[in-house]
């Protein structure tokens, strides 16, 4: 096989994904046929992207002609039988795995037998789906996102007996038509829907420990951290129905590893209708499709600029204290005088809490207000209390943040503050894949910037912060809650360890 052998496709199964499959094939200049078991879906689909096609025409984005062409390549077909002739059949049905094994078996008694079945499936087992088959050696995952003319990338999954030239011919092809091909071992979830499980279940997790609100958090990560969207304005986009599900099946999947643990709170929110953006409601409130803003969670008021405020950090506080400075305020570290009775601490944290670093630290717990050192310091600061904090040291704390022009919000206690705790652990399970040999650094973070969108790939990230750092936060969060969730991966740690970039 080469990677211009694939000169006639079919997709079966005409909804979004299929019919997004069956549009980039054709815009690679490969004659595809779509064939949906219900009547007329087919064809309703080849209208759908035609609508859409002229409407980049109209848009100046392609010409005419090419739109012409795209669609003369793509026939609806109403049975499975007219696939006999082709050299690639993607499956894109329903996401379960009884239809999918069903319709393998159908179609080895249709095409030939070099011809190629590869499933369009998310979270199934590529080898479990071509366990049905005569001859799994040509059956292949190729998991598309949603929508696949836009997302440019596509996982391809070799199953147990995929041929190594099957593998090789889906990467060219994916090449062929303008995507990324990233190579996923057969595990739950790939590369995506595996490295982006801790983005929505430690942002739940922080929601059912009332270390902030729903629009707290997605501000914080969107503001401080440089994502696109917040965790819950994600799911809210996604559908909780489709969200939750992929969380309890990677969880289960992976025999319940605590680093997947999904939350009761995501599970009582699929129970009550409160699926996001569909539904008109979901961790928001929608107006058709406008996001309804939240209330505002009730902040201390703020206090007058302290005269004297000391900043303390296990690493360097120097950007923060440069930021007090800039105030009018006089600053000093551990080494200076004494705090007044109504003065304020500023607490660097990596990976601990204020009441543990307080009792570490010697200080006066009612004084202290953690601040989150290394992410957004220049933009959005992450201020953090503990039960025993003052009003007015959290008053103080909001009035000297807010006075630099600088956005500020005030979180309840937690281990590595908020940006701290879901970086370390997406950089954490980035490296479990990397160990595990599911894929390599190179795609992990390909598969996470093009897939999930986030500002930088996990190990790029694990990098940039110091593989050192990541692994420090992760420890103590570890020793302080006690929860195998946070425990490091030993790929993560050893490299660490030895000074060695999150790299194979």
């Amino acid at each position: 096989m080469s990677r211009d052998r694939i000169e006639k496709a079919g997709v079966v199964g005409a909804g979004v994904m299929g019919s997004g499959i069956a549009e980039v094939l054709a815009a690679a200049g490969i004659d595809v046929m779509i064939v949906d078991e219900a009547p007329g879906k087919a064809a309703a689909a080849v209208e759908q992207i035609a609508s859409r096609q002229r409407g980049r025409v109209t848009a100046g984005k392609i010409s005419a002609d090419t739109v012409e062409k795209l669609l003369a390549r793509i026939e609806p077909v109403e049975a499975l039988d007219r696939l006999a002739g082709v050299d690639l059949v993607v499956e894109a049905i329903i996401e379960r795995i009884e239809p999918k094994r069903q319709l393998i078996e159908a179609l080895e008694k249709i095409v030939g037998p070099d011809a190629i079945i590869a499933t369009n499936t998310s979270s199934l087992s590529v080898t479990a789906i071509a366990a049905a088959a005569k001859r799994p050696q040509r059956v292949a995952g190729y998991h598309f996102f949603n929508p696949v003319p836009v997302m440019k990338l596509v996982e391809v999954i070799p199953g147990a007996h995929t041929a190594p030239e099957v593998e090789r011919v889906l990467v060219d092809l994916a090449t062929r038509f303008g995507h990324r091909p990233v190579v996923a071992a057969d595990t739950p979830g790939f590369i995506v829907n595996h490295a982006g499980r801790a983005f929505g279940t430690e942002a739940l997790a922080m929601l059912r420990e009332g270390v902030a609100s729903i629009g707290e958090i997605d501000a914080i990560l969107r503001d401080a951290a440089g994502f696109k969207m917040g965790p819950f304005e994600l799911m809210d986009l996604t559908g909780l129905d489709v969200s939750h599900p992929v969380m309890e099946s990677v969880y289960t999947q992976f025999y319940q590893d605590p680093r997947y643990r999904p939350s009761v709170i995501a599970a009582q929110r699929v129970a009550a209708g409160l699926l996001g953006r569909k539904a008109g409601r979901g961790f928001y409130s929608y107006d058709g499709n406008r996001q309804v803003a939240p209330p505002e969670t009730a902040q201390p008021a703020e206090a007058g600029i302290p005269r004297q405020v000391t900043v303390v950090a296990d690493n360097d506080a120097g950007d923060m204290q440069m930021l007090v400075a800039s105030t009018g305020a006089s600053v000093s570290g551990l080494e200076g005088p004494a705090p007044e009775k109504d003065g304020l601490i500023l607490v660097g944290l990596e990976g601990h809490d204020v009441a543990g670093a307080a009792l570490r630290l010697g200080l006066p717990p009612s004084l202290c207000v953690g601040f989150d050192p290394y992410f957004g310091l220049d933009r959005h600061i992450t201020l953090v209390a503990s039960a025993a904090t003052s009003d007015h040291a959290k008053g103080a704390a909001l009035a000297l943040v807010r006075s630099t022009g600088r956005k500020a919000t005030l979180v309840n206690d937690s281990c590595g503050a908020v940006c701290q705790r879901v970086v370390a652990m997406i950089v954490n399970i980035g490296s479990e894949i990397v160990e595990q040999k599911i894929a390599s650094a190179v795609d992990v973070d390909a598969a996470v910037r093009l897939g999930l969108g986030y500002p930088h790939g996990p190990l790029e990230w694990g990098n940039k912060l110091g593989p050192a750092r990541i692994l420090r936060i992760l420890d103590t969060i570890h020793d302080r809650t006690r929860d195998p969730r946070y425990r490091a991966s030993l790929w993560l740690r050893r490299r660490a360890e030895l000074g060695l970039a999150l790299e194979e």
